[in-house]
């Protein structure tokens, strides 16, 4: 897992999903070419960098929600992305120092990053392991999973706009079921995701953006993204504008709109 392997295998010539995200949440760590397609996004929707900052911020809440409410000491985040900190740890340890967090990506350019990732607390713990949310087979084996998280314990699913990047031919709901029956009965589903319900004409374009740069896409409407949670638990207030899912927002600050956000967020538990 070497800087090396990871810089060697960095496909500059076409926009990347995550350094994309990247610049929508204001970060260094793109290229002309991502900056150029996300700003194509940001023109057929300005909303996007909202929507960015607000998928972060419901991340952080559902993270410390689960740790503080439901005794929840164990995170497996995948599709992790470009660091940007405060990670899922820092959030996490910030609560609960002992908490123990394996980070799983398949993307070269996050590898090129991991090293931000292992920065845990000394009770705690912190892993990254490169793995496919579309083999969960391998991804559950991985021994750097066994070795950080220990799976008789309830553990947080975390699949943070995620999941509108595996379209239906790879079974996202499948896959979901998968990861969640390899958990027992305590552990979590946290889970955001693009929805087209706001806008339909605007996401239309910004899907073509994202299909026409060689990264298929697929924005669910609500009940579609509801299916992900079938036999969890939905903690309130279910699945949500992310902004709207238990906000913490200052007495006074300007409240974004549902179509800025156009983000469904969600947590369950399982019984």
């Amino acid at each position: 897992m070497s800087n090396t392997h990871a810089a060697r295998d960095l496909d500059t010539s076409r926009p990347h999903s995550a350094r994309m995200y990247d610049y929508y949440l204001g970060g260094k760590d793109h290229f002309p070419v991502d900056k150029q397609a996300a700003e194509a996004v940001a023109e057929a929707y300005p909303g996007i960098f909202t929507c960015a900052r607000e998928n972060r911020a419901f991340m952080h809440r559902a993270t410390r929600v689960l740790a503080q409410e439901h005794n929840i000491r164990q995170w497996l985040d995948i599709g992790t992305g470009i660091p940007t900190e405060p990670n899922v740890h820092q959030v996490a340890q910030s609560v609960v120092p002992d908490a123990r967090v394996v980070y799983a990506d398949n993307d070269p350019l996050v590898l090129k990053y991991a090293e931000r990732l292992m920065r845990s607390t000394p009770q705690g713990r912190t892993t990254y392991l490169e793995a496919d949310v579309n083999d969960p087979g391998s991804l559950l084996n991985a021994p750097e999973l066994a070795e950080t998280l220990d799976l008789s314990q309830p553990i947080a699913l975390s699949l943070n706009a995620l999941m509108h990047f595996i379209t239906d031919t790879a079974d996202p709901y499948g896959i979901v079921n998968r990861l969640m029956a390899a958990l027992p009965s305590g552990s979590a589903l946290a889970l955001s995701h693009c929805t087209p319900d706001f806008d339909p004409p605007t996401w239309e374009k910004v899907t073509d953006i994202y299909t026409g740069s060689g990264t298929p896409v697929q924005f669910r409407p609500h009940k579609d993204v509801a299916r992900f949670f079938e036999g969890l638990d939905l903690l309130t207030p279910g699945v949500t504008v992310g902004h709207r899912w238990r906000p913490t927002h200052p007495a006074g600050s300007e409240t974004p709109t549902d179509a800025q956000v156009s983000l469904w967020a969600g947590v369950g538990i399982k019984p």
